[in-house]
């Protein structure tokens, strides 16, 4: 895969925090939006909470290939396979 995956998986971190973050304090605010029709979910706070566990795996994501960046910029001879 090598250093353009890792990067790639960084980057996409980077967006998917900011944007599942926003998600969820939009749920956690009870937003009309998001909350304010017959099919959409009654307990925003809840679907908050669970949004906010998806931040987590993806701030999970980006440490572990932001550290395979670092790793590769150190050293030029580790390959991401």
């Amino acid at each position: 895969m090598g250093p353009l995956g890792a990067w790639f998986c960084t980057i996409l971190s980077v967006f998917a925090i900011v944007i599942l973050s926003f998600i969820a304090l939009m749920f956690y605010k009870d937003h009309e939006e998001f909350t304010g029709s017959i099919n959409d979910p009654e307990d925003g706070k809840a679907v908050a909470a669970t949004i906010m566990w998806a931040v987590v795996v993806y701030a999970v994501f980006f440490v572990f290939c932001g550290s395979q960046v670092l790793i590769h910029r150190r050293n030029s001879r580790v390959v991401l396979q």
